[in-house]
């Protein structure tokens, strides 16, 4: 039984709490869990457990009928999620933990960590200390490797997690890992559970090679119960009869262990299987079948490993799981998580006024880095950057959308200027989908810039002489009446308006023009054919500036002004879309309190058919504490909610 204590308990009812659990027969053990204090009571006294929720101080009972508490679902309905550095782990994010199976030296380990760090993985594994079925086995490098694989873990931005084998190591470890890994073989030894549950970091519970789903829970019990708040559990396999594979995969033990506990769990198909060329599909059935995430033996050489190298993965076949993994990920309702790469110079801009969570995100900013954006010298993007940072503004060029999301989070950039939505051909929904894929990068301003189409070509050439025209897809579709009275043109799509332009330059092309503006013409001296070829004078592009959270504050750029955001955008999901006023009651939470919707779209969600998700940008009231209550009214009546960001509407 579980008695989760208020947070203003005083310390004379807290004692009287304990006095009637002792008098009435239970053993009892105090410790917090998440946010709550609690105290568990076992043993076989017999309490009324309404009389006990109406003793001063006590908040709830939860009277479990499982013998592991602490990791019951019943005691917590809400998933954990647990945090190992700058990883969170659970939720609706995909984790990925990759490294080799030990640390053989510094340069394997560092070479190792680069090629999965540039994979995407997020956490790096490694043994250290490595049990052995055979005494002649390479038992690891010791405290020595845990310092390299530390080195390793720094350099590339990424938390380790590391085996422990004995409370004595414990100890010696503590300060060099962020989180212990409990190997199979220890999965019951119960005085190393106590010990590294002490420590308070968090652990790796892999499961025994025997042991039951139920002998499982109650070592992750062990482990809470002396102390940690934070496990997440490892099926690795199971021995079975069968012989092919290393191990079974308990495939099944995904869905029954997210059923009975709230704990996240991930799953380490290179142990499960044993061959390096199962692992990736093991590894995406794990992530089908509902897993956090999973941990991958990756080797640079795996002919030269000294330990597991037939199921480590080549760092080839290793990125191909990584793009696999991230497109299934939609499929099954999550996310891959990305984290930031290191940066040593951050500094922060202006502090968004207004404490809501909305404007709370915290986001990075790094005043020496430059800002990105999609395209060559001339695009509209770069004009849109000059706007809101200035002439002089570093900045970096990038050949599609998503590196620009990829520069802000890894620090190489400082911010991104993107398009959001076109006054004539709607939204990009390209780079909306992107926030879904990038959820620690948020929108911080806004800015909303004329588009005036020109026909751009070489100086020898003229309209008569064209044959070819390049431009994006937008800028065919803006200038559609003035191409329409030249079918005899070829259309050729380009990811951007100013590398259409580019293209032109680099193919010393006479019969070819392109769509975009003058300042794409002046940067690639090129001549402007017809000027103001869009079909509607009012043809406005918005874009967004967006920069990564990682604190409180965050960047504002000096032309968009300042003061308290005015403007959100939002994307959510009904929870059910054949419920009759299902999306009327979500928009009338916001219409009750004052808040204006100015835009609300429906989008497919990949890998759900006919189920959609909606992107709503609203007002911001000046009251924090009103908007405050909006998002979190939302969150009860939305599922797959997202706050994309708060900003200054552009005028």
């Amino acid at each position: 039984m579980i008695v989760v204590l208020s947070k203003g308990i005083t310390g004379h009812d807290k004692e009287m709490v304990r006095i009637y659990l002792k008098d009435r027969g239970f053993a009892i053990r105090e410790q917090s869990f998440g946010e709550d204090m609690i105290i568990g009571a076992s043993g076989k006294g017999v309490v009324d457990v309404r009389e006990l929720g109406l003793l001063p101080g006590v908040e709830r009972v939860a009277a479990t009928s499982k013998p592991y508490e602490l990791a019951s679902r019943e005691t917590r309905a809400e998933d954990t999620i647990v945090t190992v550095g700058n990883v969170k782990i659970g939720g609706s994010r995909i984790t990925i933990i990759a490294g080799p199976c030990a640390v053989e030296s510094k340069d394997q380990i560092m070479e190792t960590a680069a090629r999965v760090r540039e994979s995407g993985a997020v956490m790096l594994r490694g043994g250290a200390y490595k049990p052995r079925t055979s005494p002649y086995a390479f038992q690891g490098l010791g405290m020595q490797g845990l310092e390299f694989m530390k080195a390793a873990g720094e350099q590339y931005g990424m938390p380790i997690v590391t085996e422990v084998v004995s409370p004595e190591t414990a100890v010696q470890m503590k300060d060099l890992t962020d989180m212990f890994q409990i190997g199979a073989r220890n999965m019951q030894n119960f005085e190393l559970l106590k010990k590294a549950g002490a420590l308070g970091k968090p652990v790796l519970l892999k499961r025994g090679p025997s042991a039951t789903i139920e002998e499982w829970l109650l070592s992750a019990e062990y482990l809470l119960a002396s102390g940690t708040r934070d496990v997440v559990f490892c099926e690795r396999g199971i021995r079975t009869f069968e012989t092919y594979t290393r191990n079974t995969l308990d495939i099944s033990a995904i869905p029954v262990i997210k059923s009975l506990s709230h704990l996240p769990v991930i799953v380490d198909p290179s142990h499960a299987v044993g061959i390096r060329a199962k692992v990736s599909s093991a590894g995406l059935a794990a992530i089908a079948a509902g897993a956090d995430g999973l941990t991958v033996e990756v080797h640079p050489r795996p002919d030269e490993a000294l330990s597991d190298g037939p199921q480590s993965l080549y760092p080839e076949q290793f990125e191909k799981l990584m793009r696999d993994v991230e497109a299934l990920a939609p499929v099954v309702g999550k996310e891959l998580l990305r984290t930031p790469r290191p940066h040593h110079h951050a500094v922060f801009g202006l502090t968004p006024s207004g404490s809501s969570p909305a404007a709370g995100d915290t986001v990075f900013f790094d005043a020496d880095a430059p800002v990105a954006f999609s395209g060559e010298s001339g695009a509209y993007a770069e004009q849109a950057l000059m706007r809101a940072f200035g002439d002089d503004a570093k900045r970096m060029q990038t050949d599609g959308f998503k590196p620009v999301f990829d520069a802000v989070l890894d620090g190489s950039a400082s911010a991104g200027v993107i398009p959001v939505e076109n006054s004539l051909a709607g939204s990009v929904h390209e780079n909306y989908d992107l926030f879904l894929r990038y959820p620690d990068i948020a929108m911080v301003g806004e800015l909303k810039l004329r588009i005036v189409h020109c026909l751009i070509a070489d100086e020898r050439a003229d309209i008569d002489s064209i044959r070819v025209i390049r431009s994006h897809p937008q800028g065919f579709a803006q200038c559609k009446e003035f191409l329409d009275r030249h079918p005899e043109w070829i259309l050729e799509p380009y990811n951007n308006t100013a590398t259409a332009v580019a293209s032109i330059v680099r193919d010393g092309a006479v019969k070819v023009a392109a769509i975009a503006g003058e300042a794409a013409a002046r940067a690639h001296s090129l001549r402007v054919l017809k000027e103001g070829i869009e079909t509607n004078p009012l043809n406005y592009t918005r874009f967004v500036i967006i920069a990564r959270r990682v604190g409180d504050k965050a960047p504002v750029p000096p032309s968009l002004g300042s003061g308290m955001p005015n403007k959100a955008s939002l994307v959510f999901s009904v929870p059910d879309d054949d419920e009759p006023g299902a999306l009327f009651a979500c928009l009338k939470i916001m219409s009750d309190r004052g808040i204006n919707l100015f835009k609300l779209e429906s989008r497919p969600i990949q890998g759900k058919p006919w189920e959609y998700l909606f992107y709503a940008d609203v007002s911001v009231p000046d009251s924090a504490e009103v908007f405050d209550g909006v998002i979190a009214e939302l969150k009860t009546k939305t599922r797959d909610f997202h706050f994309l960001g708060a900003y200054r509407a552009a005028v």
